[in-house]
């Protein structure tokens, strides 16, 4: 079971404060991750314009070039994938605190 499922779970259940915690513990786990990917992506795409300049000068930079296109594609996915799941984190952790703040 994944932790968003988890975490799912909890808000059909009564939310204790250590439950709310433990979300803006892993929200901060998955910004970081996300910071970092996000570093990741730049310098591939930085790299991958200079091999494309390069391949001005010489042919067979452009080969380095599309294996560098090919990798920021996977990137730019898995960005998308963790981007959309923090938000995701996000949500839950805002239904979680409503509801936590109704169960007092």
């Amino acid at each position: 079971m994944s932790y968003t499922q988890e975490v799912e779970e909890k808000l059909k259940k009564k939310v204790e404060k250590n439950d709310l915690e433990e979300l803006a513990v892993k929200i901060s786990f998955f910004q970081h991750e996300r910071l970092i990917h996000l570093f990741v992506t730049f310098f591939f795409a930085i790299f991958a314009l200079v091999f494309l300049a390069l391949g001005m000068i010489s042919y067979t930079f452009l080969i380095i070039f599309a294996i560098l296109i090919v990798f920021l594609l996977f990137y730019v996915v898995h960005y998308f994938f963790l981007e959309n799941h923090v938000q995701y984190l996000y949500k839950l952790y805002d239904e979680m605190r409503k509801k936590a703040i109704k169960d007092l």
